[in-house]
């Protein structure tokens, strides 16, 4: 068994991520786009909006300010390069995986949650009727089926939630899938054939071995090298059907086993990863980004003791609500709580803290640009004064310094 140092380790992570790959040479179109999309697979999603998005951001740290518009139209517009399903979490999968994820939409009962699998057991007659209203008439939110309802229906229990649950199950099987998004952020389900690519439906369905395959080698590929643990966290993959996988992943040579100094646990190194001799990002990274979605991953990797505190009351965090971390080179710099004042366009610092032995003046020099190119992504006018943390002081010297249009 090779061994390896966890600095080699960490650079070939963000290889694996694309931290390394060449940046735009100007604004980044769609062939950037697929280019990130290839090496993460998928992208999670979140309804917190505090800042921007989740499945918007991690694009935005591998390719800087690019338009949206991109992203919105390989997911909800013809040819979809995107479809939404439960990938590590809710997620915008490539559509050339949904086929990899049928064993999942096959054994939703095993998968799915209370909720939903309650109501296609206590209320079949209800499940049936949303998926006919859907057929009928889709694309539909639930709130149009639930406005539209007949009130002789009654005795199923009928509310608003009641409807959100029949379709999250049929969305769960793929009888149901997502056509876009409304403004508020409200999914609009419509069938599958009129929504995905017709080769797409018409792809053979492989046998769940074989799907397992596939999806832990594209793990390692998007880990670069990674423990079991974070091997099947990427698509959240059962126990049951990881270990084999890994096993013929391992004995083919696609996967090698390696010792990384430091780690406890034996990682498996991809056979097509790369070593790069240096990482030049300068850039945050979101909270539900993959390369930090494995908080032990990260702190092995990155010395970063890392973890949301959205749910955390606000007395007791630590850091603050929204915290990016920053990543400088191949470590993380420093953290940031950030909001973004849409009516007032100002990108709010509630904190700014300094990693240990990173250096505060080039950590708050290297963090104001990052922010300012933020703040003109998210057609932010000005930047606030950091209201608090250990390197709220440099930070605001340098942003108050030498930043047009910032307070």
């Amino acid at each position: 068994m090779d061994t390896i140092t966890a600095a080699e380790a960490r650079r070939i992570a963000l290889a694996a991520q694309g931290f390394v790959d060449r940046a735009p040479g100007g604004v980044p179109d769609m062939r950037h786009l697929r280019r990130v999309l290839g090496r993460l697979h998928l992208l999670q999603m979140d309804s917190v909006n505090v800042l921007q998005r989740a499945h918007y951001l991690p694009l935005y740290s591998r390719l800087g300010p690019y338009p949206t518009t991109l992203l919105e139209r390989a997911a909800y517009r013809r040819p979809r390069e995107l479809f939404e399903f439960w990938g590590h979490e809710a997620s915008l999968i490539t559509v050339d995986l949904q086929p990899l994820f049928r064993w999942r939409m096959a054994d939703a009962q095993a998968y799915a949650w209370g909720s939903m699998t309650r109501v296609v057991r206590e209320q079949p007659d209800l499940v049936a009727w949303v998926l006919d209203e859907v057929r009928d008439r889709g694309p539909l939110t639930a709130a149009q089926i639930e406005h539209d309802a007949p009130r002789d229906k009654s005795h199923w229990g009928w509310n608003w939630s009641v409807v959100k649950q029949a379709l999250e199950w049929l969305f769960y099987t793929g009888a149901v899938t997502a056509a876009d998004r409304t403004s508020s952020f409200a999914r609009r389900y419509d069938l599958p054939e009129r929504v995905l690519p017709r080769a797409v439906l018409d792809a053979p369905t492989p046998t769940p071995a074989e799907a397992f395959r596939a999806l832990v080698e594209l793990s390692a590929q998007a880990l670069g090298v990674a423990a079991e643990t974070e091997l099947r966290d990427y698509f959240r993959l059962p126990v049951a059907g990881f270990k084999p996988a890994l096993a013929e992943l391992v004995e083919a040579e696609v996967l090698q086993p390696v010792t990384v100094r430091g780690w406890k646990p034996v990682a498996y190194l991809h056979r097509e990863a790369r070593l790069p001799r240096r990482v030049g990002a300068a850039t945050l990274v979101s909270p539900f980004d993959p390369l930090i979605w494995e908080r032990g991953r990260t702190q092995r990797l990155f010395d970063l003791n890392y973890r949301i505190e959205i749910y955390v009351p606000a007395a007791q965090r630590q850091y603050g609500y929204y915290v990016l971390p920053f990543l400088l080179g191949d470590r993380f710099a420093a953290r940031v709580d950030l909001k973004a004042d849409r009516k007032a366009g100002v990108l709010q610092i509630p904190a700014a803290w300094l990693e240990p032995g990173a250096d505060p003046d080039e950590t708050a020099a290297a963090l104001a640009v990052e922010l300012r190119r933020l703040a003109v992504w998210l057609g932010l006018e000005s930047i606030a004064k950091p209201e608090r943390g250990d390197l709220a002081g440099s930070l605001s010297a340098v942003l108050l310094g030498g930043a047009p249009g910032v307070p």
